[in-house]
């Protein structure tokens, strides 16, 4: 079986810093977000918070970056380029956070507190991963 082909560009490597800077915000905000008990925001940023982080670690270790419209191809992109530590333990974590994405942005429910508890919990257990492979 041959690996599905998504869409990505090349990226400078060093660019890292500029998407592991808006997972950092993306995270402060989310915990913002949850201390104003703002749940839909909470979970939404949670959600951005895995897919910056997820874009660092491509460049970093691939310079690449997906420029899929599926969030989810992500995680196939980093199966196919990255080879870290414990990363398909971890690639389950991130692709249930993605699949929050448009439930939170665009369904006509709203996002509550135990949902929103849920998916930042899953997005800061990805968050601490990636950053700490990002800084050895």
């Amino acid at each position: 079986m041959t690996a599905k082909k998504h869409k990505i560009v090349e990226v400078d490597k060093s660019a890292f810093a500029n998407y592991l800077k808006k997972a950092e915000e993306f995270y402060m905000a989310m915990l913002y977000a949850e201390k104003s008990e703002y749940w839909n925001a909470a979970g939404l940023n949670a959600v951005h918070c895995a897919i910056s982080i997820s874009d660092a670690l491509l460049v970093k270790f691939g310079g690449i970056r997906s420029i899929d419209s599926d969030h989810k191809a992500v995680v196939d992109i980093m199966k196919q380029n990255l080879n870290l530590k414990e990363i398909d333990n971890k690639l389950s974590g991130l692709m249930r956070i993605l699949s929050k994405k448009s439930l939170i942005e665009y369904d006509n429910t709203v996002f509550s507190k135990n949902d929103a508890v849920e998916t930042m919990k899953q997005s800061e257990r990805f968050y601490t991963w990636a950053r700490q492979e990002l800084l050895k």
